[in-house]
């Protein structure tokens, strides 16, 4: 075996039931195994984060079929590289089809994604293609009508853990003059701290094996090691793709669903991964539209927070985000505003305005009053309570109705304290 190659790949699982993790897809009678099983392979889309078998599952499927197996990747496929694809169908060893398997199937543009359709439409090309991106957002729609997807999730640290036992059992084989000693808590640590990406935990228990002095012909492996190797691994991120926006969305709703835990948790991911201008953005939007009304003081005291964290940068900037973040979450919650606000806009976007009522409109120039702006207008001050009765809605919309006080205990105060004044 070439010890020059990667670990990872010397290493990789020669059938499905030696594959780690995806059991959803995978597992004995789930749909991904029984079309495997079945032999008869249609057009796929393997979506998911690196190091979570797309590619290994794409090389068993290409080994079990009898088609004539060609593989793209993305990041360096042409169109050329394509049209070289197209041009053997029908050869000698391409009579039953052809397999393609494209990695990195984004990286291609609309037009030579567009050049294989005619041919996996007639099923002589069937297409295995894999991304780390949103397939719904980078793959050109007339592919992936004519395909199946299947999500690939990162694998949790207990399935991960074989597959690390058994690059050192690798390790230990290929070198058989030096004993190889590392425990249980290491190969769990390294299993826990790699995010969920196998390639990954394979190549930091590679890493661990060759960062280690040996001595006497024993490399005695230390958690010390297994940490300096794996670093941050443990951290998925990418702030244009899916991961910063599936983040972003569980930080909001973990404030808005006011369980202070999981809001602190995406809080300090998102502190790990320094995107410290998409927490203040957030956790300000989330300040006025979800705690709102209820608590309107909150909003002064959030943006005080995030200010301070501006100033101070990270990673003192922790401090003031995290009493943010657990005000927001413990704090009363209403989005009447909000709500109250969209409603106006829906009726403005509809064509329901208007014109400003004459009493409202500006009388401060010179020939106002011949026109008769502002002249039966009522200076609410002057009166008791300081409010009078009068329209302020231009008349199409004289009774629209868009705020409803929420129903806490601020918004009751203050709707108590109106029903009073105006006698409703």
């Amino acid at each position: 075996m070439d010890k020059n190659r990667p670990l990872a790949d010397r290493i990789r699982p020669q059938s499905v039931d030696d594959m780690v993790g995806q059991k959803h897809l995978i597992g004995k009678g789930k749909a991904l195994r029984n079309i495997i099983d079945s032999g008869i392979i249609p057009n796929m889309i393997f979506f998911g984060p690196s190091g979570t078998g797309k590619t290994t599952l794409a090389r068993i499927i290409a080994k079990s079929t009898d088609k004539k197996l060609y593989k793209l990747n993305g990041t360096s496929a042409g169109t050329g590289d394509i049209k070289a694809v197209i041009s053997s169908l029908g050869g000698i060893d391409s009579m039953n089809g052809v397999l393609l398997y494209l990695d990195e199937i984004q990286y291609l543009n609309k037009k030579q994604q567009q050049s294989l359709l005619e041919f996996i439409e007639d099923g002589s090309i069937t297409l295995i293609a894999s991304t780390t991106e949103n397939p719904y957002f980078y793959i050109y729609n007339a592919i992936l009508s004519r395909s199946v997807v299947f999500e690939f999730k990162p694998v949790s640290a207990d399935e991960i853990i074989p597959a690390v036992k058994r690059a050192f059992d690798l390790l230990q084989k290929e070198n058989k003059d030096i004993k190889i000693n590392i425990n249980n808590d290491i190969i769990e640590y390294i299993a826990n701290a790699c995010g969920g990406d196998v390639r990954k935990a394979v190549g930091a228990a590679e890493l661990c094996f060759l960062s280690t002095h040996i001595e006497d012909n024993i490399c005695e492996i230390t958690l010390d090691i297994a940490k300096q190797v794996s670093q941050r691994s443990s951290m998925r991120y990418d702030r244009d793709g899916d991961q910063h926006y599936d983040l972003m969305s569980a930080f909001q709703k973990s404030m808005r669903g006011s369980d202070p835990d999981a809001a602190i948790h995406y809080l300090a991911r998102l502190i790990e991964a320094g995107d410290l201008p998409s927490i203040c953005r957030r956790l300000m939007v989330c300040a006025c539209e979800d705690m709102g009304l209820a608590y309107p003081m909150g909003i002064s005291i959030v943006k005080a927070c995030i200010d301070a964290a501006l100033q101070v940068g990270l990673p003192e900037a922790r401090i003031p985000l995290a009493d943010a973040v657990i005000l927001v979450s413990t704090a009363p919650k209403s989005n009447s505003g909000n709500i109250a606000v969209d409603k106006a806009l829906a009726d403005i976007r509809a064509g329901k305005t208007g014109d400003v009522p004459i009493h409202l409109k500006d009388s401060h120039y010179k020939g106002a009053q011949k026109l008769g702006r502002g002249i039966d207008y009522k200076y609410a001050q002057n009166y008791e309570n300081h409010w009078v009765k009068q329209q302020y809605l231009p008349d199409e919309i004289k009774n629209a109705k868009y705020y409803e006080y929420g129903d806490n205990k601020v918004e009751q105060a203050a709707k108590k304290y109106w029903d009073a004044i105006k006698g409703e």
